[in-house]
């Protein structure tokens, strides 16, 4: 087990995660499967619309 914190999802980013986002792409996952994306505060807006614009976001939850 790791005491590493858990982090930002975005290319290149290193900043823990505050926000998990679950998302399905329903043309391949069951709909009740999620994925899950980590955001820190100042990806969550980007992460998030490029996961909303194509229909994939399904709920966003702070960690």
């Amino acid at each position: 087990m790791t005491d590493e914190p858990l982090r930002c999802s975005a290319k290149g980013c290193h900043t823990p995660a505050v926000w998990a986002l679950r998302w399905n792409n329903p043309k391949l996952h069951t709909p009740d499967r999620r994925k899950v994306w980590l955001a820190c505060a100042d990806h969550r807006e980007s992460l998030g619309g490029f996961l909303d614009a194509r229909g994939f976001l399904r709920e966003v939850d702070p960690l």
